[in-house]
């Protein structure tokens, strides 16, 4: 197959996002917190980008101060929501968070609808509501006891994933122009600079500076920022939008699996039927939306 290490770089770069929520709750077993674990991520993966653009970049052209500006909002938005997302599971279950992150899916549907005018087609509809069934099961909500639940994390989940679906739609229109690196790069800075605004008390006074923190900091810029980042901006191109929004669905599974053989959170049957009902409800939905454009 033609695109065949295409496919398999989105693949793995949906596999490392996966991995995050997981590696994230178990430094807070530590005592990091996610404000200095989201900032510092940021911060080192802007770096990382910003020397390898300086080193390798062919675009010679300056981007102009309009793009620069859309891209340092977008970075802001997935800041944000790596923030809100980190908080997350320090209320609820890796397995959990994700699953609502995975909303993302339906709120791309409802902003393009109302910002653009594309209204959802009955098929996006219907798979709306079967990745709401998924979630209810995946999440077992049903049989989760009232003390077993926390509506803070839960509320914190679905922040993050409202500003995912800002960021997917901003980012499919911001900086059209400019070379995946420096855009890369861009972004990255103006999510760092998002995280200090909203938690700059927080990681000033509470930042943890040691060789531990500086190991993790670096592997959750390396693995859960800037390897993704770079894969997907050079196979997105290749493989299509429609496409990798499918394959890009590994990243629930592989979050559910980190999360029982890391955190060593239990998964049962329904849970299970319930993340299957969700990937192929995803994968109907931009399958379909593919074909339309």
């Amino acid at each position: 197959m033609k695109n065949f290490k295409y496919i398999l770089m989105v693949l793995v770069g949906g596999a490392m996002y996966g991995t995050m929520s997981s590696f994230v709750k178990l430094s807070y077993s530590w005592g990091y917190n996610a404000a200095e674990l989201a900032f510092f991520q940021a911060l080192l993966a802007a770096v990382l980008l910003g020397l390898c653009s300086w080193l390798i970049n062919k675009q010679k052209k300056k981007p102009k101060f309009k793009s620069v500006a859309a891209l340092l909002i977008t970075g802001g938005v997935i800041g944000l929501t790596n923030y809100l997302y980190y908080q997350s599971v320090s209320f609820i279950s890796a397995s959990l968070a994700i699953v609502i992150l995975m909303q993302f899916t339906w709120f791309c549907l409802l902003i393009e609808w109302a910002l653009f005018k594309k209204k959802p087609s009955g098929v996006e509809v219907l798979t709306v509501f079967c990745i709401i069934a998924g979630t209810v099961m995946a999440g077992d909500l049903l049989h989760t006891g009232a003390t077993a639940f926390s509506w803070k994390g839960f509320l914190f989940a679905l922040a993050s994933s409202l500003t995912y679906s800002i960021y997917i739609v901003a980012n499919s229109r911001a900086g059209k122009n400019v070379n995946w690196l420096p855009k890369s790069t861009l972004i990255m800075t103006g999510s760092a600079m998002a995280i200090f605004i909203v938690n700059a008390h927080t990681i000033i006074i509470t930042v943890h500076f040691s060789y531990q923190f500086a190991f993790i900091a670096v592997f959750l810029a390396v693995a859960g920022t800037a390897i993704p980042t770079a894969l997907f901006s050079a196979a997105i191109p290749k493989v299509g939008a429609g496409i990798s929004s499918i394959l890009m669905t590994i990243e629930l599974p592989v979050a559910i699996i980190c999360a029982g053989l890391i955190l060593k959170e239990h998964i049962n049957n329904v849970q299970i039927a319930g993340i299957l009902v969700m990937l192929v409800a995803i994968s109907v939905m931009n399958y379909y939306k593919a074909l339309k454009t």
